[in-house]
């Protein structure tokens, strides 16, 4: 029986005049590995921001389910994990430290998540950079502390826009087998990506975006009977077929106040430690 974890339900979100996503409805449940997969504009991005609070629908609601109750998601924040376009490493310090920081302010004990962190850091082949500063680190070692950083708390809902942006094809096959295995433990993620290939290989349903709305969603096998196609990507350009638009426009500077808001905190001991 499936358990809901999170609910988005009748959500638009607009910038302006635009509408970025329009009267999306889905219901995440525990354990699953769900790929959102759709291109430029698809409106990913902006949908993942509503579902970790850092946006707030223009209409409808996002939803955190625990035991039956409803809590908006924005007050359970702490049992998120999110691996942003952006990795927003604090360059200065080394690559423990930028995730001790972000486990602490979850509240979490320095011993468990130094070994979460070593196990994780095992697993992508990275246990030998934990105590390098970040300052000059590729972006794929980049990309691999971020989602470090973002499990070591142990989340209970993991978020991952583009996750294997910039790594090679190794890494990239190492991150896709870390979260196969959060999968496996039980762990519910939620992974963007325009790539079909890669939500197909690891991931247990597809939700596709085109446009700002759900043109499908189901398992790779439902998709395709669906659109009476042979090839998941056959299936998906018979789903988008029509013209993709511009992606929308964005108030980055107040999406930077929002996030300052967010991670900030008066005793914040890394003040005026610069981020990349």
């Amino acid at each position: 029986m499936k358990t809901p974890l999170l609910v988005v339900d009748e959500v638009s979100k607009n910038f302006g005049e635009i509408e970025a996503l329009s009267q999306i409805s889905i219901e995440l449940n525990k354990g699953e590995i769900v790929g959102l997969v759709g291109g430029n504009g698809a409106g990913k991005t902006t949908l993942l921001r509503l579902l970790c609070g850092v946006y707030r629908p223009s209409q409808g609601t996002v939803r955190f389910v625990d035991d039956g109750e409803n809590h908006p998601v924005d007050e359970v924040r702490g049992r998120l994990g999110v691996v942003p376009e952006s990795t927003g490493l604090y360059s200065r310090l080394t690559a423990w430290e930028n995730i001790r920081y972000h486990t602490r302010i979850h509240g979490r004990d320095d011993k468990k998540s130094w070994a979460r962190t070593v196990r994780f850091a095992n697993a992508l082949d990275i246990e030998n950079e934990l105590h390098r500063p970040t300052r000059g680190f590729s972006r794929g070692m980049r990309q691999k502390i971020a989602l470090i950083r973002a499990i070591a708390h142990g989340p209970d809902l993991l978020l991952l826009d583009e996750p294997t942006a910039g790594l090679d094809v190794t890494s990239a096959r190492k991150v896709r087998d870390l979260v196969r295995q959060l999968g496996d433990d039980g762990g519910t993620v939620i992974y963007s990506t325009h790539m079909l290939s890669e939500a197909q290989r690891i991931c247990d349903r597809i939700i596709i975006l085109h446009n700002g709305t759900v043109r499908a969603d189901g398992s790779p096998d439902e998709l395709l009977e669906q659109t009476s196609m042979d090839d998941l990507e056959d299936a998906y350009i018979e789903l988008t077929s029509d013209v993709a638009r511009s992606e929308p426009v964005e108030d980055i500077s107040k999406l930077s106040g929002i996030l300052t808001r967010i991670f900030s905190r008066s005793n914040n001991q890394f003040q005026g430690v610069e981020e990349e």
